[in-house]
């Protein structure tokens, strides 16, 4: 049997934590292995259980969710490829980019539905993108609001193909459509993501479409 999905809570308010322990705890394949009640205690729980998925706040006392972020997953980090989920009561867009620029892998207001959350574990730790319908408009029109036009150059790490498989998927096509467009079969679509995440040093396809757009790669009526 595969091994459950090891999550770390990281919340302030011990009735959250206890929610979400409780949501999480009947789901055979998730394992709630750690809790932490700031941001300091996140770092220090993450990098001694070395967890798949975190979940974690923003606003915490003393370190915040988002510095808590850029230290698991930043170059002195834990280590251990560990996704983390940002769950905030906040719904503001400038804790939407730094969670996205600090590696999160996905964002999920705290009023999401007990299916959602489950899901957002499950979803990130396979190494998709986490971003619910609201947050996702957002970002898109973050990432394609109107500026300087810039050519698409391709980066020298990707191949020809591997270009066109991250145009495609910065547009939030999924790899069956990649593959439908493209006339591959979805397992080499697949292989296909993963080199791109490897030679771009990207977590996952959210930071994928981010690099896209911020390079210039895709842009707003761009064929």
């Amino acid at each position: 049997m595969t091994a459950p999905l090891r999550v770390v809570l990281a919340d302030d308010q011990d009735l959250v934590r206890a929610g979400f322990r409780v949501i999480l705890g009947t789901e055979d394949d998730i394992e709630v292995v750690g809790e932490a009640r700031d941001g300091v205690e996140a770092v220090a729980v993450v990098g001694r259980l070395q967890p798949d998925v975190v979940l974690m706040d923003v606003q915490m006392p003393g370190v915040d969710g988002l510095e808590a972020t850029r230290r698991i997953l930043g170059p002195d980090g834990a280590g251990h490829p560990i996704k983390v989920v940002i769950l905030t009561t906040f719904d503001r867009e400038d804790y939407l980019f730094e969670a996205l620029r600090a590696g999160a892998s996905g964002f999920l207001l705290k009023n999401a539905s007990p299916e959602d959350l489950v899901d957002s574990v499950r979803v990130v730790a396979r190494g998709d993108a986490l971003l619910s319908p609201e947050v996702t408009r957002r970002v898109i029109a973050r990432f394609t609001a109107p500026s300087p036009a810039t050519p698409a150059r391709r980066p020298p790490e990707l191949t020809d193909r591997e270009f066109e498989v991250l145009v495609h998927l910065a547009r939030g096509a999924s790899n069956a459509e990649i593959a439908a467009a493209l006339y591959l079969g979805e397992t080499t679509v697949k292989t296909h993501v993963s080199r791109i995440l490897a030679k771009l040093d990207l977590r996952d396809r959210t930071h994928a479409v981010v690099f896209a757009y911020e390079h210039g790669i895709v842009e707003p009526g761009r064929a």
